[in-house]
């Protein structure tokens, strides 16, 4: 029996030196396609513009599940053109047109042309199958956006927070985040505002929408969830 156990024991130690080191080796790989990535902006004429496209968020390791395939494969073919997107950046119904749309530009079938082709010189797509293995992980970890209907005062009290942050994703959820968190988040996402070149104006101006931070905090605070157990 003692040496039963002692031999389950090895073995379950080794299994887990062999699962750490297979995430190891995946987080260096996904590392090693952002510095690629990165470095073949810098040298590019079109590099200033594909850096802002979006947030500068380039740690693969906050994906979610980010030793998956699948997250592996948004870090291989979506950081050749921009910084990670973050799967929450849409409704799930929507990341297949998004998806559609990425995959052209990569062939170089974009709506710029000759423009389109050069920036996508050295740009590989997915494959077929690689293809529903991403469409599958954006999927399920999608942003799932509110319900209108469990918001009526979202065209009204929430009309600031409705107008600024649909310019970037699907409207969130008030009950993702509890009052406490949702002051930060809001302060990030003014930080990618700016990144992208959004409206992030605070000076009254009947030309232009307003970035009214206080009271989007306030709107989401009053509608948020009422602890940290999500």
């Amino acid at each position: 029996m003692p040496a039963r156990c002692t031999f389950a024991a090895l073995s379950t130690l080794l299994l887990a030196l062999s699962s750490t080191s297979a995430a190891q080796a995946i987080t260096a790989d996904n590392q090693a396609l952002v510095v690629q990535a990165q470095d073949r902006w810098n040298t590019s004429p079109h590099g200033e513009m594909l850096a802002r496209i979006l947030p500068p968020w380039s740690n693969p390791g906050s994906l979610p599940q980010a030793e998956s395939r699948g997250a592996r494969l948004v870090v291989r073919y979506c950081v050749q053109c921009h910084h990670l997107p973050n799967p929450a950046m849409h409704p799930a119904d929507r990341w297949p047109k998004v998806v559609e749309r990425m995959v052209a530009r990569m062939q170089g079938k974009g709506n710029m042309g000759a423009l389109m082709k050069d920036m996508m010189a050295e740009v590989t797509a997915p494959s077929e199958e690689e293809l529903h293995v991403l469409l599958d992980y954006l999927s399920r970890h999608a942003q799932k956006p509110l319900d209108p209907r469990r918001y009526p005062d979202l065209a009204t009290r929430g009309y600031a927070f409705r107008e600024a942050c649909s310019q970037c994703h699907a409207l969130p959820d008030p009950k993702s985040h509890d009052a406490r968190e949702w002051p930060d988040v809001v302060a990030r996402m003014e930080r990618n505002m700016q990144w992208m070149n959004r409206i992030v104006g605070s000076r009254p101006d009947s030309r232009e929408p307003e970035l009214k931070v206080d009271e989007i905090v306030d709107y989401l605070k009053r509608h948020a969830a009422t602890s940290l157990a999500r």
